[in-house]
């Protein structure tokens, strides 16, 4: 059985979403049992709207402060700890349940969950990493997508080791390719730093292929692309924008006259696989790697599609063990980075420069 913890009162829109998606995906999965948090009664009536078949996968968890999308972090953290958001990732480091799920303020989350959870060895701050469709028909896992707007090179060597880990873990792909987003592949191109965390890279055991461009992550030249949360998070949303965009251009169209709607009809299989592989909504959750805990985030505007994706995705990361995988990994980048330190330091000893 894996259980997961769902944040109800989190998101734009809350129970009207959060509840129905987690119905909706307990139907798929027998093998799910939902710790749903939030306020008590307004949570059982939104399961009793939903009408389960199966009832007894859902438990429900008292919480009676909600975290509203533009709280400050030092309220939520002081003076809203019995939040359902508190509680879902309670749920988690008491192992009560296996995940979390949550649409709630992102910054919120980073923050709450860091007090909760904690970080992994080794790793400074925990960031949002997604799988973005490729040409190649896969995914290219992209990180940080926004929670950390300041970082320094350290920090973007943190987030390639926990993606490489990532990627090994849910693909099992044993060396994935890591790429540093840049405005040009060319070592001289690019601000101090990508200069510096490029250097970084190099001297460490992960598959660092160099820089690549915005590009690139649709071609698939990366199993693995790393930016600061500012470019990420800029990065996703024009992503976003532009695949809406692309949508409602193909609709209006195809309706412009009689030919055009004739054609849209004769094509109409393709148009629908096309907005069913462009539809944002089905790469709906992202994971906040580098806790101790599994913990998704969905958008804050998820519809019930698209949070249903989040939990599945947060279902799969229990399944694929990728807590336990992701630790492996980075403490092995860990343990090879301090070897090579040491050998280097060797090598300077018996060779010191004239």
């Amino acid at each position: 059985m894996i259980r997961i913890a769902i944040d109800c009162m989190g998101g734009d829109f809350g129970l009207p979403v959060t509840v129905p998606a987690a119905v909706n995906v307990a139907e798929k999965y027998a093998d799910l049992h939902f710790l749903l948090v939030g306020r008590a009664t307004e949570v059982e009536n939104a399961l009793q709207l939903a009408k389960p078949s199966r009832p007894s996968q859902f438990s429900i968890i008292d919480a009676e402060d909600v975290i509203n999308m533009d709280d400050p972090i030092d309220v939520v953290l002081r003076h809203k700890r019995k939040s359902s958001m508190h509680h879902a990732l309670h749920a988690v480091r008491e192992q009560r349940a296996d995940a979390c799920v949550s649409a709630g303020n992102t910054g919120a989350l980073m923050a709450v969950a860091r007090f909760i959870l904690k970080t992994l060895e080794g790793i400074d701050r925990p960031a949002i990493a997604t799988s973005l469709p490729n040409q190649l028909g896969k995914g290219t896992t992209v990180l940080d997508l926004g929670a950390n707007v300041d970082c320094t090179p350290e920090h973007l060597l943190q987030f390639a080791m926990m993606g490489s880990a990532l990627v090994q873990a849910v693909e099992g792909i044993e060396q994935p390719k890591v790429g540093l987003l840049n405005i040009g592949h060319e070592a001289i191109k690019g601000n101090q730093l990508v200069k510096k965390t490029s250097e970084l890279l190099q001297a460490t055991s992960l598959n660092f292929i160099g820089n690549v461009e915005g590009d690139d992550i649709f071609k698939g030249t990366a199993h693995v692309v790393v930016c600061d949360g500012f470019v990420g998070n800029v990065l996703l949303k024009s992503i976003e924008g532009l695949a809406k965009m692309v949508s409602s251009k193909l609709k209006e169209n195809f309706l412009r006259s009689l030919y055009s709607k004739i054609a849209a009809l004769m094509a109409k299989p393709v148009i629908n696989q096309f907005r069913k592989d462009m539809d944002n909504r089905r790469y709906n959750g992202a994971a906040l790697l580098g806790l101790k805990g599994v913990v998704f985030k969905s958008h804050g505007s998820a519809d019930i599609l698209a949070f249903s994706f989040a939990i599945e995705r947060a279902r799969m990361a229990v399944q694929s063990q990728l807590l336990h995988k992701t630790r492996l990994g980075v403490e092995a980048i860990l343990t090879s980075q301090q070897e090579k330190t040491i050998v280097l330091h060797q090598e300077h000893d018996k060779n010191p420069p004239n």
